[in-house]
Formats: structure tokens, sequence, C-alpha cells
């Protein structure tokens, strides 16, 4: 009988955003028949709290955390290379530059292979994050398999000399099982419906790329008086959407949740999810909401047209584009039918080629093919 291949999962320490939540789905699904799964993170930051290791440790699997002392990252090197081979780990799963440098120096030397999932990178990066990234992608030829989750992302990998063999397209998957879980709506939102407001809904990270600041101008200088936002998520942008909300005279219209644990039930009591985003890979927060049948609007980037076509399974609008925004939330405040409409093809959508299980099941196949 063939032997179980012992995988860990690196991730981030930030929160538990588009790529960690990626992981949660994806190791949630994997076969544990056939897969023994950990997960780990770099903590580079003493006052973080490794939210992805103890959402995994929630869900039954065991979690590592490799301490990263100063700038550099040496002593990180060295812990994740112990674990590694005291564990016998097959395969180190990768997420992100930081996590792609220290995992491939971890891994030389050992039997382990290395697998990395870019999850999409910054349209207008500052110097500095422009350089980690520039030198994660010449990385890539030195993986075991590069698989990106969007075709977008596998078009520009394809442009890396020498990665073509090693690229694998496995897209983007949620986990549908847990957004049919939820049925409440978060109180909040219910009183909010009670008074009747429309509800504009955000999840994710703030931060400039992720276009918020084109959704307030799109409510205070084109929407409606019973128009209501609800924010949910941390970021560095935080302060700066809050001032602007004051400038604004809007702070009374939107409400800056922070990072929820019950998320889904705030998405549940969304009537429309608004992504403004200026770049993304493949969204998972506009999969989430589709697969909740919520209608959506997102800015019409690659990422976004993979999931939304434009009157058939919600509404797309040109970035920074305030007012053909609130147009489109509009044209979805004023009618059911197509509010039902997006929802249903929506839903249909991620069903057919966006699942967990679907992810999975590619995954499964590909490292078998490394391992065995």
């Amino acid at each position: 009988m063939q032997s179980k291949i012992n995988i860990l999962q690196l991730g981030s320490t930030i929160g538990l955003y588009g790529a960690e939540r990626w992981i949660l789905a994806l190791i949630n699904h994997l076969d544990k028949d056939r897969i023994e799964t950990w997960v780990g993170v770099i903590n580079d930051e003493s006052d973080t709290d490794a939210l992805l290791c103890k959402h995994s440790e929630k869900l039954g699997f065991q979690t590592a955390v490799v301490q990263a002392d100063g700038r550099w990252v040496f002593s990180a090197v060295k812990q994740l290379k112990r674990f590694i081979l005291s564990k016998k780990i097959h395969i180190l799963h990768t997420h992100g530059y930081k996590t792609d440098m220290i995992g491939l120096l971890a891994t030389r030397g050992t039997p382990c292979k290395i697998v990395t999932t870019p999850h999409g990178w910054t349209q207008q990066p500052d110097f500095k994050l422009l350089c980690y990234e520039v030198f994660d992608r010449l990385l890539f030829p030195f993986f075991d398999a590069v698989v990106p989750l969007s075709n977008e992302l596998y078009r520009h990998a394809l442009r890396i000399p020498g990665i073509k063999k090693k690229l694998h397209l496995i897209r983007n998957g949620v986990d549908i099982a847990e957004i049919d879980l939820v049925h409440d709506v978060a109180k909040e939102i219910d009183t909010w419906k009670k008074e009747g407001a429309f509800i504009i809904g955000y999840i994710g990270r703030l931060t400039s790329g992720k276009g918020l600041d084109t959704l307030l101008y799109a409510l205070a200088h084109h929407g409606q008086a019973n128009w209501r936002i609800a924010v949910i998520g941390e970021g560095e942008q935080l302060a700066e959407l809050q001032s602007m909300a004051q400038r604004l005279c809007i702070e009374d219209r939107i409400t800056f949740f922070g990072f929820r644990s019950d998320r889904l039930a705030f998405l549940k009591g969304f009537d429309v999810f608004v992504l403004p985003s200026r770049s993304e890979g493949i969204p998972r927060c506009l999969m989430e909401a589709m697969a909740a049948r919520i209608p959506v609007v997102a800015s019409n980037i690659p990422g976004c047209r993979y999931l939304v076509k434009n009157d058939v399974t919600g509404l797309l609008f040109e970035t920074d584009d305030a007012k053909q925004l609130a147009s489109a939330i509009k044209k979805i405040d004023t009618s059911n039918s197509l509010r039902e409409s997006f929802g249903k093809v929506g839903r249909n959508l991620i069903d057919s080629h966006y699942s967990a299980s679907k992810m999975a099941r590619e995954y499964l196949a590909l490292y078998n093919s490394l391992a065995f």
C-alpha cells in the first residue's frame, strides 16, 4: 500500500486573508488517507498571532511556527530545515516571496521537494516590494513545481525562462460547504436591514491596492440615502479610510468592523458585494460572495474578469471610476430579478469550476507525481 505523503504548507502571519484562507480550504479537502498535513508560518514579528496555525489546529492539523529573529532569515532557514528532516516532509508548499525564499534555502540538501503557488503580484508596488517580487519570480526555475491559480498569473509566469515544464495551472477554489453551513446573518447587519438599509459589503485587507477610496467616493458623491457600507478586515489603510469617511461626511453610513471570525455571517447579509481592486489574482472574496449567492460588482481587471462576466454573473466597472461604480450598485439596488439572477448564475459558476474539492483533487495528483 502506498504510504502517506507528508506535506508542510508554509504561510504568513499577517492575518487570515486570501492566501491563508486558500491554504485552509485546500488542506480541509485533501484526502487525509493519502496526505499528512502540517501547517507552518514564518514569524518575524514577535507581537503577531499565528492565526493561520490557530485555525489549522481547530481543524485538527499539526502546526509549526518558525521564528525569524532580526531582519534576515538565516535562523528561520535552519529551523525549517530541521523541521523538514525531523518530520520527514516530502513536499514543502510555499505561498509568497518570503516563504518562497526561506523554503528554497531550507530544502537545499534534503530530499524534500518544493512547490510554490503565486497568489498574485502587486500592481503598483513600492521599490522595496518590487525588488522582492522580481527576485521571487527569478527563483521559480529552481522549484520543483510552480502552480499559479489563475490564467493571468500563468501567462505572466510563462515569460520566465526555463520554467514552462514546471508550470501547472490549478485554479483557485473556495470551501462551498463552509459557506453553506452559515445561515444566520450578523446582528449588526440585521439591524441595518430592519432600518431599511441597502447594504454594500467588502471583506478583505485594507490596502491602497484594494481601491476602497473609490467605494467611499461612490457613496459620498453618487450614492443613495439608504446605502450603508460594511467593511470587514484590517490593514495599514484603516486610519486613512476613516479620515476620508469623515472628510466626505459619510462616517455615519460606513462601519469598519475590523477582523471578524464570523465574516460569513456578515457576507450572508450583504445586498451586494463590491471589490474595487486595482489588481487581483482570482479573488477569493468574490468567489465566496458568489458561492453565497450574493450579487457582485467588481473592477474591470483581469483577475475579476475571470469570475465576473458583465451582466451575466455580476457587474464590472472601470477601475477608479466612482460614478460608474455607483451606477452599477444602483442597477442592483433597483432590480430584485437581477439580484436573483446574478446570485444563481454566480453560484453555478463556483460549483462547476472553483470548488475547493476540485482544487484539492488536482493538487493531490500533482503531489503524487512529485513524491513517487
